[in-house]
Parts: structure tokens; C-alpha cells; sequence
């Protein structure tokens, strides 16, 4: 299979958050599968994250995105998924913020119009889409008037929010998956409520084998 993923910067405090990225890769990889990695275009507030605050700089978000791909990278605005078999959003809060608003804005959060857009040609498409920890959020607010199952993790304010966006939860332990075959939704949450990396990776590795086990039998 041919996974797209999103990234939305470097770093779990305002980009994506890399030890899900890499899981979510390894994943893909140790199946003998091909990924390509996409980012929007744009600045960000970088977020400093031995502080966890903002530093009141900005950095380019394609660029940040291309350190983890190790510049394989393609502008979101090519993303096609008549390419792909499927696509993955891996967590960290350049889901909350870069791609969407909800760190901000919370249930009144939107999202990039480019990110709803590819996220909807693709549920559009019939394909498979993938998403960790926070990023689900994202697929709250644009398949939630579909009425998605998706999950945060715990019963948590996250979870709180994508309900009142139309979406269903469901908990999940961290290596647990959310499988959603009417709608083709595959989530794990990862750091929502994970405290290990191991944790992390074997959470990528369920979700990428149920979607093996749906479109590969």
C-alpha cells in the first residue's frame, strides 16, 4: 500500500510529535509499504519545549516538516488520493495548531482549508484515512456532521469537544485501536494516554495491521 501522511512541523509542542511520526513510519515500512509525506505551506508560532512556551518566533512549516522526512517531501497542495491507498495524520499539537485551530478556538476551531480538503477528497474517495493522539481532533471537525467514531483516549475535554463537533468517541488503552469501517477511520491515541514509546509504536503497529486486515485480505 501507499500511505500519504501530513505533517504539521517538528516537535511535539507545535509540530508533529516525532516519536509518533517515526512509529507511524516504521509501521508503514516494516510491511514492505511505501509513505510519502506532505505539509502545508506557511509560518508558525514556535513553541519552545523545555518551557513550553511560546518564544515569539516563527519558522516555516514545509521546511520544519522536511527535517523529519529528511526532505521527501511535497507541498499538501499536491496531494491527489487517486495516488494513495490511504491517508495518516500522526499526532503532537502541530495538529491543535498548525493544521487546525483547536488549540486556540477549541469546539469553535476550524480547520486549513487545504487539510479539509484532502482529508475530504479522501473520505470522498472511499479510502482509509489514519490518525494518533490529538490528531483525530482534526477528523472531528471535518467528518464529524458524518457522524465518525473516533478516539482521544480517556473521556477527556478532547473528547468532549469532538462529540459536540458530531463525532463519536470511544476510549482506548494506548495500544488499543478505534476502528471505524463505515467511514473507513482508523485512530489510536498514542501520547492522550500513553507514557511509553514502546506504547507508541505498538499502538502505530495495531492501527496499520487492522488496515492491513481490511484492505489486504
Amino acid at each position: 500500500m501507499n500511505i500519504a501522511i501530513i505533517l504539521s512541523g517538528c516537535g511535539n509542542r507545535d509540530g508533529s510529535e516525532l516519536q509518533e511520526t517515526l512509529s507511524l513510519m516504521l509501521a508503514i515500512d516494516r510491511r514492505n509499504w511505501h509513505y510519502q509525506c506532505f505539509s502545508p505551506e506557511g509560518v508558525f508560532d514556535v513553541v519552545d519545549h523545555f518551557t513550553g512556551n511560546e518564544d515569539g518566533s516563527q519558522r516555516d512549516l514545509f521546511a520544519e516538516s522536511a527535517r523529519i522526512a529528511r526532505g521527501n517531501i511535497k507541498p499538501l497542495s499536491e496531494y491527489n488520493p487517486a495516488q494513495f491507498d490511504a491517508l495518516a495524520l500522526p499526532g503532537g499539537m502541530g495538529a491543535a495548531r498548525n493544521l487546525s485551530t483547536y488549540a486556540f478556538d477549541m469546539s469553535r476551531m476550524e480547520v486549513r482549508p487545504d487539510v479539509e480538503k484532502a482529508i475530504l477528497d479522501t473520505y470522498h474517495s472511499s479510502k482509509p484515512i489514519m490518525a494518533m493522539c490529538i490528531a483525530p481532533m482534526v477528523l472531528a471537525k471535518v467528518l464529524g456532521p458524518f457522524g465518525v467514531t473516533l478516539t482521544l483516549g480517556d473521556t477527556n475535554t478532547a473528547s468532549r469537544t469532538a462529540e459536540l463537533l458530531g463525532a463519536k468517541t470511544q476510549c482506548c488503552t494506548p495500544t488499543q485501536v478505534c476502528i471505524d469501517r463505515t467511514h473507513h477511520v482508523y485512530t489510536t491515541p498514542a501520547y492522550m494516554v500513553a507514557s511509553r514509546i514502546s506504547e507508541i509504536f505498538s499502538g502505530a503497529e495495531n492501527m496499520v495491521a487492522a488496515l492491513a486486515n481490511d484492505y489486504q485480505a
